[in-house]
């Protein structure tokens, strides 16, 4: 097997190269604080039609006025409260098809699973910043003057305030949270982790970890192909770089990790040339709770066979 990032070895001694902002927990206690102040006003629409399970349009409101959308699965024959089971989609995505949430509910779980606002599914992007909008997510707000503008502020938020809601269910145990996703899933899970009392995370090659790492390994496209947009249209001559990736490192996880106190299972295709492996144990090293990582040599970002059945599996033991 050839490598590309750093050996096995390597990775875990990997602390990252993302600037840290100097004011970083402040910036966080002050979103919290923003988040507890902003009353969901939830609202529960029937959706699907199904004979083992009660399907509900999520909606509540999340910081900076915007509405926001999830998809809620509750099991019709179960001793209430149970567990809840919360799910992350992917870069540019939505929270998926009814279908697909039923494979963890079916274990008895109360699942919902987030459309993260402005990409492809119901919730409300409400926008309001300087700067390049034509398309981007992670620099969406990275020159305003303000960072609390960044737009991935809000949609980590997003992740905390659905924990709260699906938590506040008198069908639900709230000590017994767990959330999972991939990618920009395994992101926001792992954010969600670190703002909200979550018992478990299961995380696939996460993404919005240590973007400097990225940029310096030249793979800065695809997912990320954001950043060189970014320099090429507002800063060509990089006068600003060490500014431009300090502002980042307010929504890089990897900043967050430490305040993660539930379990953490990773899965890391050790090819992943969109998520490479070393950004993701930039976020993983500095989680202090119990964590582990499963490898998978020769793949990359993509479907790790058996990993969805090993979840389950893992969410049955420790839920």
């Amino acid at each position: 097997m050839g490598l590309f990032d750093l050996s096995v070895n390597e990775l875990y001694d990997y602390q990252g190269t993302n600037p840290k902002p100097e004011d970083f927990d402040e910036y966080w206690d002050r979103g919290l604080k923003e988040m507890a102040m902003t009353e969901p006003d939830v609202l529960l629409q029937p959706a699907y039609p199904h004979p083992a399970f009660d399907c509900f349009d999520l909606w509540f409101n999340g910081t900076g006025n915007a509405r926001i959308h999830a998809k809620l699965v509750v099991p019709r024959r179960a001793e209430f409260p149970v567990p809840a089971v919360l799910r992350f989609h992917g870069y540019t995505g939505s929270a998926g098809e009814w279908t697909s949430l039923m494979e963890v509910a079916a274990s008895g779980y109360v699942v919902a699973a987030l459309d993260v606002r402005g990409q492809g599914g119901w919730s409300e992007d409400t926008g309001g910043v300087k700067g390049n909008t034509l398309h981007g997510h992670i620099i969406r707000g990275l020159e305003d003057e303000n960072p609390d503008h960044l737009l991935f502020r809000h949609i980590f938020l997003d992740t905390a305030m659905l924990a709260r809601v699906v938590g506040g269910m008198k069908e639900v145990d709230a000590s017994r949270i767990a959330v999972y996703g991939g990618s920009q899933g395994g992101g926001l899970s792992l954010a969600c982790a670190a703002l909200a009392n979550v018992k478990l995370a299961a995380v696939w090659y996460p993404f919005l970890s240590d973007y400097q790492r990225v940029w310096n390994l030249d793979l800065a496209r695809d997912a990320y192909s954001e950043l060189t947009e970014f320099f090429r249209h507002t800063d060509p001559t990089h006068a600003r770089e060490k500014e431009t990736f300090t502002r980042l490192g307010y929504i890089d996880v990897q900043h967050l990790a430490c305040r993660i106190r539930g379990k953490v299972r990773m899965y890391t295709g050790l090819m992943d040339t969109i998520c490479p492996p070393s950004s993701q144990f930039a976020a993983f090293n500095k989680i202090r709770s119990d964590k582990q990582v499963i490898f998978y040599p020769d793949f990359g970002h993509e479907g790790l066979p058996g990993s969805t059945d090993a979840m389950v599996a893992w969410f049955a033991q420790n839920l």
